[in-house]
């Protein structure tokens, strides 16, 4: 098609070729069964079906969430790849953080200020990739645990920047580094 085109009009064929390639896109091609734009239609209608049929598998296990006054929430944490917060990483990272109470509700979805949540950035240095460092402030118990060949001790330790209740046991060998 192309070449009968060029015979034909010779000097001008790159004005042409848009119309050549339409009527190629148009024409009943053997090998697939039909025209390229018309696979190309039934290709994304398909397509679409697909996407319909994924959506309301989605939907069946969707529920509206409501909350009333009072209740508390955990927040899903979503972590960012390499960045290792709330201190674990890995299979025994929380997934979930909290708990939060709900002090108001409003019919915008979004979060409603409240002086108690503010946080004292003056004392918090934060990082460059935006976490900060801990230190301990008091060791609440210590215990030793024993395997067959040693003994680990782990020391109860409180966080300066956490309640009594967010204590965590650590390795004194990794405490005193």
């Amino acid at each position: 098609m192309l070449r009968a085109c060029v015979l034909d009009d010779g000097s001008n064929w790159e004005m042409t070729l848009p119309l050549v390639e339409f009527a190629y896109n148009n024409s009943f091609q053997a090998t697939i069964g039909m025209a390229p734009y018309e696979a190309l239609y039934k290709i994304r209608e398909k397509i679409k079906i697909s996407q319909d049929r994924q959506k309301s598998y989605a939907d069946r296990h969707r529920r509206d969430l409501h909350f009333e006054v009072g209740e508390n929430v955990f927040l899903k944490v979503a972590p960012m790849k390499g960045i290792i917060r709330f201190g674990k990483k890995g299979k025994l990272r929380p997934r979930f953080v909290g708990p939060f109470e709900i002090l108001e509700r409003s019919k915008l979805w979004k979060y409603v200020h409240d002086p108690r949540h503010i946080i004292d950035y003056s004392t918090l240095e934060v990082n460059r990739d935006l976490t900060y460092d801990e230190m301990p402030s008091a060791i609440l118990e210590k215990k030793v645990h024993k395997l067959r060949n040693k003994d680990i001790t782990l020391l109860k330790v409180q966080w300066n920047r956490h309640g009594k209740d967010e204590a965590t046991w650590e390795r004194e060998d990794e405490i005193r580094a």
